[in-house]
């Protein structure tokens, strides 16, 4: 059992000009084995609590804690969270040129686990993680995201998550620029390495769609940097008939 703990965190962005706050006081906790959905329109601060979790040195966090198993968090670098057992699927993914998908997920995975695994283990590992993607295993041998399209973008973060194996997995809009069949395909990816590992998910969304694919525990209402409203599924029902303007009323 690992838990995520983030107690009254206040962040946001420092420029010459000052600093500006974005996240206003988000406490939540994520157990494993438990999915939350964080749903809010654009500009409420969602990815920017995903990043600041990861450990992303644009954001500056002026007060509140996230701990991991007792662990300070904020006090890690970024590869220290993710040996933790942090990761984090990220909106838009990054090219990586000249380093092919295969030399990447097995130098992540040597340093998540301590050790290089076994070559033939680790094809064999990698090789039955693509299948369950549907992906060709000619994409192995390409650079990271370069020349991928959305879906292939998607599919592999869901293939570094099925070989990672991390204890907390943060997905900040992973529906995002995929079409029914990629976005099925990506849904089914995660739900089995959930049912493997028993992981805890901060899903990160703006629509209901994926919820269809991936049911979750508990679904908040993020606004204005920070959590307004918790419920079960029945809340992201609500949002997708009724939007978020009962909110910006209240902000107001």
């Amino acid at each position: 059992m690992s838990t995520l703990v983030i107690d009254d965190l206040h962040a946001g962005v420092t420029t010459d000009a000052g600093h500006t706050e974005i996240l206003r006081g988000v406490t939540l906790t994520v157990e494993s084995g438990v999915t939350h959905a964080v749903m809010g329109p654009n500009g409420s601060g969602k990815s920017t609590l995903a990043y600041v979790i990861a450990g992303h040195p644009k954001y500056t966090v002026t007060s509140g804690s996230i701990t991991l198993d007792g662990e300070d968090v904020l006090s890690m670098t970024v590869d220290q969270r993710a040996r933790a057992g942090l990761f984090l699927a990220m909106q838009y993914p990054v090219e990586v040129p000249g380093v092919s998908v295969s030399n990447f997920l097995r130098t992540s995975a040597t340093a998540v686990r301590g050790e290089a695994p076994k070559l033939r283990q680790w094809i064999g590992e990698m090789k039955s993680a693509m299948a369950g993607l549907q992906m060709d295993p000619a994409f192995a041998e390409r650079n990271v995201n370069e020349g991928f399209s959305g879906g292939e973008k998607k599919r592999h973060e869901m293939l570094q998550l099925t070989l990672l194996k991390p204890k907390i997995a943060i997905l900040d809009e992973t529906d995002s620029g995929l079409d029914v069949d990629a976005l099925r395909v990506v849904a089914e990816g995660y739900n089995a390495f959930r049912e493997e590992t028993g992981a805890g998910t901060l899903l990160i969304t703006h629509y209901t769609r994926i919820l269809r694919y991936i049911a979750p525990d508990v679904v908040h209402v993020f606004f204005d940097g920070r959590i307004v409203e918790s419920g079960g599924r029945e809340l992201a029902d609500v949002l997708e008939s009724e939007g978020y303007e009962r909110f910006e009323r209240t902000s107001a």
